[in-house]
């Protein structure tokens, strides 16, 4: 993704991420400062939103509509479920980044018999979570306080698995750098069961995209990207076993629907949208934990 179609794509991002940021008359109902960030709680009439910077223009990272606190307020959530499309039965399912709570609450709601883990570093995000966003933990919903790449690597270690993983980790600038490299990401892997997928919410433009697709493809191989003209992310959505076809993708959504449907999730939209042409330059850089200089290239 190199000149004009590049910088096109940055506009497109900076128009889109406007979209995002509450406006200006909306009220600060809850700021402090964690060890990691500065938290911030907006509403503008019935949306409560969360964002993880005093900057007036940072992205909202998390919201819900008060009147339908169900429905999906982002699109970029609305698409992380397409997972389920790789992997329409999870029983054991890892949210990494925890936010507002949306996808965990809505994972433990879709699938009665599941359990989550939800990993996120910042315990002050956990109570902003339980107390203006109605995330409650439970047996079946397990949070755990501490670094993601830790607890991937002891879960390796005792041998645990899932069928589900969703990254959803960002901080006020974007996806913490040992987050995305290949060391972390072949651990992940290890984790997943022979049918097991997973999501990873990412910027559909930025400098980083051609190392961070050249990542996935060297850990994983052929994945799917999932782009929607409403959202300035990309999901990326890899698994174990080979990729689905489309008529495979078409039934699953089918079957996905009428549970799916209360969160505003268009599942039957997302099949032919599920695209894993190479898009990014072959001769990008892998990211390692040796070279990963996520500071210098996150920026559209």
């Amino acid at each position: 993704m190199t000149g004009r179609p590049r910088r096109l794509a940055g506009i497109l991002v900076c128009l889109l991420t406007a979209t995002f940021v509450l406006a200006v008359d909306a009220r600060v109902i809850h700021k402090e400062r964690s060890l990691y960030q500065t938290i911030l709680v907006e509403k503008l009439g019935s949306t409560v939103c969360l964002k993880f910077s005093a900057r007036r223009n940072q992205r909202n990272q998390s919201c819900i509509d008060q009147h339908r606190p169900r429905e999906m307020v982002f699109a970029y959530t609305r698409m992380m479920m397409a997972s389920l499309l790789l992997n329409p039965s999870p029983e054991r399912i890892l949210v990494v980044g925890l936010g507002g709570g949306t996808l965990p609450t809505a994972l433990v709601q879709v699938y009665g018999d599941a359990v989550v883990d939800a990993v996120e570093i910042d315990p002050a995000v956990v109570a902003v979570a339980e107390r203006f966003f109605g995330f409650v933990s439970g047996e079946r919903l397990r949070v755990h306080v501490g670094d993601a790449r830790a607890f991937v690597k002891r879960a390796v270690g005792n041998g645990e698995s899932y069928d589900l993983v969703m990254l959803d980790a960002f901080n006020s600038d974007y996806i913490p750098e040992h987050l995305m490299t290949q060391e972390f990401l072949l651990e992940t892997r290890s984790l997943l069961t022979e049918n097991g997928a997973l999501a990873a919410n990412t910027f559909a433009s930025s400098r980083l995209y051609d190392h961070e697709s050249a990542t996935y493809a060297d850990v994983f191989g052929p994945f799917f990207n999932l782009r929607l003209p409403e959202s300035s992310n990309r999901v990326i959505l890899a698994a174990r076993p080979p990729l689905p076809g489309l008529l495979q993708l078409q039934r699953r959504a089918a079957e996905l629907d009428e549970r799916l449907r209360p969160y505003g999730v268009d599942i039957r939209s997302y099949p032919k949208r599920l695209l894993s042409k190479i898009d990014w330059d072959t001769a990008a850089r892998v990211l390692t934990d040796q070279y990963s200089p996520a500071n210098l290239l996150r920026e559209p």
